[in-house]
């Protein structure tokens, strides 16, 4: 179990813990906190389910593959397509928004100025394009100490400011920006992209799987509330869009190193959808996952078209509704036409589907109008 186990749980906390950890602060600020709070726990709820169903699928099927070759496998060319869709968009945003919270971090640790972040972001860019094409090994041997170390760097925030929260910054609702949180919310709790990566790396151990899931949102939800608990009880309305940049230099590293982690794994998520879903090969799925991302940060960069927060939201909402509402349709094919018999199962009817579709379909509603 310890040799497998807890590389599986590091890889998937460490992908759900990104730049949307970040950003929670910042939303559930202008919402208020007990707004924020509700949203956190129901969307923490309704992602482990997701998240459960998504792992049955995989273990109902076999070989190697990344969300769209099961998409394709169980809804055809149609949900290939809209998997694709989803996993693109929703990818390469979190990659831009990682690349633009970086830069600001590293900016800040260095000069304590965001100033500079255009240049640390290309610098940061040019360290993983290299690490992601060292892959999987590489990454089971730092996602492990990675977690520890974001689990001990929230331990001391909570130690070094909760006693100056203050319930004032924590009992007020501003009903304007009420549906705020939803999308970076939804967008930290996603982490579907690494699912086949923990099925690769518990190979031979997947009777762990649900226990891997199981974990991979508790940590977070308890990381998460800490976090917002302390950042927006503190700091109230103040809270800038990467919340760790308010907390000092040191704490700063926590933002650098969730968004290392996130950035590494769903490269290498998207690195392997081209190279097993669509047969492209080690090298060009490489150079696609690290090339593009780049050439949007420089768009959205030169052109001001998007702000960290505003790419989160968007990203959650639309890639995190559209993956959703797929993978609750691939379960139900999956239990019919799986290719092996899964290490655990969940019940699933037409009720299920509908009502967890209708709140991505509000989701993604929400984020348009709202």
């Amino acid at each position: 179990m310890k040799d497998k186990f807890f590389p599986a749980l590091a890889v998937l906390v460490g992908t759900t813990i990104g730049a949307g950890f970040l950003g929670i602060p910042y939303v559930v600020s202008k919402s208020g906190f007990i707004p924020g709070l509700v949203y956190l726990f129901l969307i923490a709820v309704f992602m482990l389910y997701t998240r459960l169903y998504l792992g049955e699928v995989i273990l109902r099927t076999k070989g190697n593959h990344q969300l769209t070759g099961y998409a394709s496998r169980y809804l055809g060319k149609w949900g290939k397509r809209l998997m694709f869709f989803a996993m693109i968009f929703g990818i390469y945003s979190a990659l831009v928004a990682y690349l633009i919270g970086e830069g600001q971090s590293l900016s800040y640790i260095f000069f304590g100025n965001i100033a500079y972040s255009f240049y640390f972001s290309i610098a940061f860019w040019f360290v993983m394009f290299f690490l992601t094409y060292i892959g999987l090994k590489a990454l089971k041997k730092y996602e492990k100490a990675s977690m520890f170390v974001v689990l001990f760097f929230v331990l001391l925030i909570l130690i070094f400011f909760i006693s100056r929260v203050k319930m004032e910054n924590l009992d007020y609702i501003n009903r304007d920006n009420l549906f705020l949180p939803f999308g970076v919310i939804l967008f930290s709790f996603l982490g579907f992209s690494a699912m086949p990566e923990v099925e690769r790396i518990l190979l031979g151990q997947e009777k762990f799987m649900k226990k891997v899931i199981n974990l991979s949102i508790i940590v977070p939800f308890i990381v998460y509330l800490i976090f917002m608990l302390v950042v927006v009880g503190v700091f109230g309305r103040e809270v800038p869009e990467v919340a760790t940049l308010i907390l000092g230099r040191f704490f700063s590293f926590l933002g650098v190193l969730t968004m290392f982690t996130a950035f590494f794994a769903i490269s290498l998520a998207i690195r392997d959808m081209y190279r097993f879903d669509f047969k492209l090969g080690r090298f060009k799925g490489w150079l696609l996952c690290s090339l593009v991302p780049l050439i949007l940060f420089l768009v959205i960069y030169f052109f001001n078209l998007a702000n960290f927060v505003q790419i989160l939201s968007v990203s959650g909402i639309v890639s995190g509704g559209v993956t959703g509402i797929l993978i609750l349709f691939m379960n139900l094919r999956a239990k019919q036409e799986g290719s092996r018999k899964p290490e655990y199962k969940v019940k699933i009817n037409k009720w299920i589907i509908l009502l967890l579709s209708l709140v991505f379909i509000l989701a993604v509603l929400l984020e348009l109008f709202y």
